[in-house]
């Protein structure tokens, strides 16, 4: 808990705070900002942590990060360590990254690749479907291998994208049907044939809610993000209340020829206030993905794409991730909090796995819009945290025209909070 969380602290025992936060949610102005409470009380935080981060379903990383057995990524969302391994049958697992003997951590590196799950402390060892293998010859006489596995958590995947849920039951209300439709989406990318590029890790001094509210809405680009804006049309999707006529008609041109090569892009939307959304967006006339100058960032482009001129398939998933998918790279950011004003976003680029680094790509290119993006953004979320933290912050109206995405994600949160925090 850094100092700005202690000043923040509202003198309550968590039971307290779980009935207080329901009601405050209940009483809140709809369209309006939260109270300060919730972006910066550790006592919330916890709750958030418990309620959305432990039950709900969360981005993880891409299924080319592990492309061979014994391949693993590691992720820490809050307390919980977790491990996401491919076995010999190429099946993807995920398994809380703790041995069963102890409880150390069993994998410390972000990344690798092993033949069994063999723990640093004392050598358990486990296969890549989490089943104990080996103990030693100290344990008690009618000691049960098979007992003692690791823990799984829930993991699903589809299009490329990896998905864990640390619930013990996992919430598949429309969950499945996104799945299915984020595997016809993504078919064109060929993701499995695709590799990690490059990759960032940013800490952010600001709330999680932060982050993602200043992801929901291009009100800022403008006065923010020129390099962004050199490719970006600020549109959100082909139902943005702002989109002009020109905007309409340049969709359409860019739709009859990615209809002619069988790309979906079709808006679609998923669960509550539309928390798993995909669509298609034209980039602006004359630039093909987002680079400095609209040209490609790799020579080899993805899948079966054959135009260049693919815009930018956008795939939100709450509340974690937002994406980036173009025609010869695609770009995945993921969000996880570590405090009540503290998180950190992941953004990971990707290209075909044939493409070589100095021949196909440079990496300058493939990054600086995004890097440069990523930088402001930081800089407008750690100014939006310390206004709040202030006594004279009160709750703000949005913007029904221009923030309707942040509105959106507020009703999700809104609701999801209420219905787990009532749900036993």
């Amino acid at each position: 808990m850094n100092q700005n969380d202690l000043l923040n602290v509202r003198h309550t025992t968590l039971d307290e705070a779980r009935s207080d936060m329901l009601d405050a949610l209940r009483k809140r102005l709809t369209n309006h900002s939260l109270e300060a409470r919730f972006y910066n009380d550790p006592h919330v935080f916890r709750i958030d942590m418990e309620e959305v981060f432990q039950k709900e379903w969360l981005f993880v990383g891409m299924t080319s990060e592990i492309p061979s057995k014994g391949n693993y990524f590691t992720v820490q969302i809050g307390q919980n360590p977790i491990l996401v391994v491919r076995d010999a049958q190429g099946n993807i697992n995920a398994f809380h990254n703790t041995c069963r003997h102890r409880g150390s951590v069993l994998c410390h590196e972000q990344r690798g690749k092993v033949a069994n799950l063999v723990c640093p402390y004392h050598q358990w060892t486990y296969d890549l479907k989490g089943n104990l293998l080996f103990a030693g010859n100290e344990m008690n006489q009618g000691f049960d291998k098979g007992q003692h596995g690791l823990q799984a958590a829930h993991c699903k995947h589809s299009g490329g994208f990896i998905f864990v849920c640390l619930a013990q039951t996992a919430p598949d209300d429309e969950f499945d049907a996104f799945l299915s439709s984020l595997d016809d989406y993504m078919a064109p990318y060929d993701v499995e044939n695709t590799k990690l590029a490059a990759e960032s890790t940013m800490y952010e001094r600001a709330n999680w809610k932060l982050v993602l509210e200043n992801n929901r809405e291009c009100y800022h680009c403008a006065g923010s993000h020129p390099e962004l804006l050199n490719s970006l049309l600020e549109w959100d999707d082909t139902h943005d209340p702002r989109a002009p006529q020109d905007f309409i008609d340049h969709y359409n041109a860019q739709a009859a020829q990615w209809d002619a090569e069988g790309i979906p892009h079709q808006h679609k939307s998923f669960g509550r206030s539309q928390r798993n959304r995909m669509v298609r967006m034209p980039l602006k006339k004359g630039t093909k993905v987002m680079t400095m100058d609209g040209s490609v960032a790799c020579k080899k482009l993805l899948g079966r794409v054959k135009n260049p001129e693919l815009g930018s398939m956008r795939i939100l998933h709450l509340p974690n991730s937002w994406n980036h998918m173009q025609s010869d790279h695609f770009i995945v950011f993921r969000v996880l909090p570590i405090s009540a004003q503290e998180s950190i976003v992941t953004t990971k680029w990707f290209v075909h796995k044939d493409a070589v680094e100095g021949v196909d790509y440079e990496t300058e290119k493939l990054r600086h819009v995004w890097d440069a993006t990523n930088e402001q953004d930081k800089n407008l979320g750690e100014r939006n945290q310390m206004g709040i933290n202030s006594i004279g912050y009160q709750p703000g109206p949005y913007s029904e025209t221009y923030e309707f995405g942040i509105i959106n994600f507020l009703e999700w949160y809104t609701s999801t909070i209420q219905k787990n925090l009532v749900t036993p």
